[in-house]
């Protein structure tokens, strides 16, 4: 099914946040030389037109003219060194940033203090990235809710993008790798093995044409937080949160983006416990799967 974009626009012309059009004559950089200590300096004009999974959005007034409040919640736990970088980058566009600590040992609470003296500190209610960005989204005050993660692996400059396409309609915007213009530095074999099943199983059970799942780079309408309907407390919450988008009927887009190497430190992440519990995630919440209990 086509998507119908806003009048006198197609996926082929759909204009940047800049006003510019999503593509030139100019040819693509590769993704290395786009870094500068793990910082990309993207210009918009080589980026790779966003994709609609779903049914576009009508003219519906106020979309396109009133500026909308932007939170940004950045779940972390020991990431003291890392803050650093994310909050310089963070854009004027973002009202409130709300950093969800999940029991920092280090200065992680201090350093975002220091860094954005009106950072909003929230505890997380339960153990896990799940519990963390619940704990979060209830806190936000914005109309649009973006989340990012604290490690330095995705860079707070591509907010705009998503944001141009919830001012033009759309209710969630989630970011992609696997688009043109978007890419990882950071993607082990074995994660990007799992992420492509994954990304079969989402697209066959709830009918979506998703280009990445397992990358939690995300902006939505806090309008439709309810229909999200989140429950999920470990990192599987990333599928929950599509699955649910696309159960809902909520307007979808993809927009490239480029994941960097995490700054400092280990990961939380575990690859193939993690994978097992989206899978679960992805089977129990497909449509229909509750009928006839």
């Amino acid at each position: 099914m086509s998507a119908t974009l806003p009048t006198g626009q197609t996926p082929a012309n759909h204009a940047l946040p800049d006003g510019s059009p999503p593509t030139d004559a100019r040819p693509r950089r590769r993704a290395a030389d786009r870094i500068a200590d793990h910082a990309p300096m993207r210009r918009t004009g080589d980026r790779a037109p966003a994709r609609p999974l779903t049914r576009g959005p009508s003219r519906r007034s106020g979309d396109y003219r009133t500026r909308h409040t932007v939170s940004l919640v950045v779940p972390a736990r020991d990431e003291a060194r890392n803050i650093p970088w994310v909050f310089e980058q963070i854009p004027s566009c973002v009202d409130e940033v709300i950093l969800v600590d999940g029991a920092s040992r280090d200065a992680t609470v201090a350093m975002a203090r220091t860094c954005r003296p009106a950072v909003r500190n929230v505890a997380q209610s339960a153990p896990g990235k799940g519990s963390a960005l619940r704990t979060g989204f209830a806190a936000a005050a914005g109309e649009y809710i973006v989340m990012i993660d604290a490690d330095g692996s995705m860079w707070p400059g591509e907010i705009p993008h998503f944001l141009h396409f919830l001012d033009h309609g759309y209710d969630f915007v989630k970011g992609s790798r696997r688009m043109a213009g978007g890419g990882s530095l950071d993607l082990t074999p074995l994660r990007a093995l799992g992420n492509k099943a994954l990304l079969l199983v989402v697209n066959r059970l709830y009918g979506g044409l998703l280009t990445d799942l397992c990358y939690g780079y995300c902006a939505f309408r806090r309008d439709f937080l309810a229909e999200l309907d989140l429950r999920a407390t470990g990192f599987e919450i990333e599928a929950e949160m599509i699955a649910h988008a696309l159960r809902s009927g909520l307007r979808i887009a993809e927009v490239p983006s480029l994941e960097l190497p995490r700054r400092s430190g280990r990961s939380h992440l575990h690859a193939v416990s993690d994978g097992r519990r989206v899978l679960r995630t992805l089977l129990a919440e497909r449509p229909g799967a509750g009928e006839g209990r």
